[in-house]
């Protein structure tokens, strides 16, 4: 036994801990959880914890059902919302088959199998995420059909006594409870809609976090009486809720997206790595924006990026290239504006970065970089300087993923298929419904 699981085991005994939850996620991401007694946890890190996959979306068909659960003891935390009362207790997992081998449909394996080419390759990737997410009155909607906010602030406002501003407070130490470091938080764009941006961390832990940072703002917006949702785009009429992402590669101690006196101070390294991202982005954006809701927000406005292009410190680019400031070579990073808050984490990220991995191994020539604002011009001056179109909808976005071979390969035989079947359903069960939108424009004079 390591000393990890052992700091794991005498925790549990002095906190006097009643249930450990084992976390991991089906293939769109949602979190799924089994809570363990104390003393059968030192079984499930010698043999793992078996349970039926076929029960779960994307993990393993009926005749090969049988999994195993294998508790990660660098990610345990007591989780805070719970009380002091019956302490409460979670570690994320692995999926393992019955011979104890990584199960090729577990997202996280995913991610790290990802990691672990970079690694091969020399560098280590670390993530930072920006969220939003909207907090609500409630999950009912009012009397005209539309969520309600919990307040009608804006960017950056400040409002005295605001829910709003209580919750972040309240949100923000619980994240730091359970070892989320917190940079900063805010007041979005739109009426209730927040923003909390995560420190640096190497990338599966960024995407743990995710799934954690999830759990704490549901659970204490409930706790207040209001309710989130990382629903893409929830009004018509205001912005949608993304989570711009800042990716760098690190060669050992150094920053390999850092070269004084290149342009924007980017390394050819860099400069390929954000090439792959360009060249792969149509192919990945199911993941990425993985909802019919999700291309709401994509084509909606409200600084959602639509187009392939890349820009230094320009908002309206896909990918942008942070003002560079100067004796900071080491902060140097590229940041991918196209995700929003709803993707499953740990897949989105294996696919951007095995996307720009497939840059700098084939040695994709970057384009040049944006200057204009891109939302600004017309189709014709978009299509001669080369900024196409993202997928325009959950369907487009499939039929582009199900011809991508890169796509197939970071994901895994399983994981593709599963996660495409899941979203061709969802298209399916979208497109036969009639939404309220037709029956006004239609009823009455059809």
């Amino acid at each position: 036994m390591d000393r990890q699981q052992e700091f794991v085991l005498r925790t549990i005994e002095e906190r006097d801990v009643r249930f450990v939850r084992l976390w991991f996620t089906d293939v769109v991401g949602s979190l799924k959880s089994v809570a363990l007694a104390p003393a059968e946890v030192e079984g499930a890190f010698e043999e793992g914890l078996g349970f039926d996959g076929s029960a779960i979306e994307g993990l393993a068909r009926v005749f090969e059902s049988d999994m195993l659960l294998q508790p990660d003891p660098s990610s345990f935390q007591i989780l805070p919302w719970r009380g002091e009362t019956e302490p409460t207790s979670r570690m994320f997992c692995d999926i393992l088959t019955p011979d104890g081998k990584p199960s090729m449909a577990d997202p996280r394996s995913v991610l790290k199998r990802t990691l672990a080419k970079a690694a091969d390759m020399g560098f280590t990737c670390y993530t930072h995420p920006e969220i939003e997410f909207y907090l609500l009155k409630s999950e009912e909607l009012g009397a005209d059909g539309i969520p309600v906010p919990v307040d009608r602030a804006g960017y950056f406002d400040h409002v005295p006594g605001g829910v709003a501003q209580d919750f972040r407070r309240t949100a923000v130490t619980t994240l730091e409870n359970v070892g989320i470091s917190v940079e900063f938080s805010h007041h979005e764009g739109g009426p209730g809609q927040n923003e909390i941006d995560l420190r640096y961390a190497d990338a599966l832990q960024t995407a743990d976090n995710i799934m954690t940072f999830r759990t704490v703002i549901k659970e204490v917006a409930l706790q207040q009486g209001t309710y989130a949702t990382f629903m893409p785009k929830p009004f018509s009429d205001h912005p949608g809720s993304g989570m711009h992402t800042h990716f760098s590669l690190f060669e050992g101690d150094s920053n390999a997206f850092y070269e004084a006196g290149a342009e924007f101070q980017l390394s050819t390294t860099a400069r390929q790595f954000i090439a792959g991202i360009l060249k792969h982005a149509p192919e990945l954006t199911a993941v990425t924006n993985q909802f019919v809701n999700s291309y709401k927000r994509l084509w909606g406005g409200g600084e959602a990026p639509s187009y392939l292009s890349w820009g230094h410190n320009n908002r309206s680019a896909l990918v942008r290239v942070p003002l560079y400031k100067p004796g900071k070579g080491q902060s140097a990073r590229i940041e991918y504006r196209g995700i929003d808050s709803a993707t499953n984490p740990y897949l989105a990220y294996a696919v951007l970065l095995g996307a720009g991995l497939k840059g700098i191994e084939e040695g994709y020539e970057l384009p040049p970089a944006a200057e204009d604002d891109i939302w600004a011009l017309s189709t014709a001056e978009r299509r001669a300087l080369g900024h196409y179109p993202l997928p325009s909808s959950l369907h487009d976005a499939v039929r582009i993923m199900e011809d991508s071979e890169v796509m197939a390969e970071i994901l895994g035989e399983q994981v593709f298929e599963h996660f495409l079947r899941n979203k061709r359903a969802e298209w399916q069960d979208y497109r036969l419904q009639v939404t309220p939108y037709e029956l006004q424009r239609n009823l009455g004079i059809l």
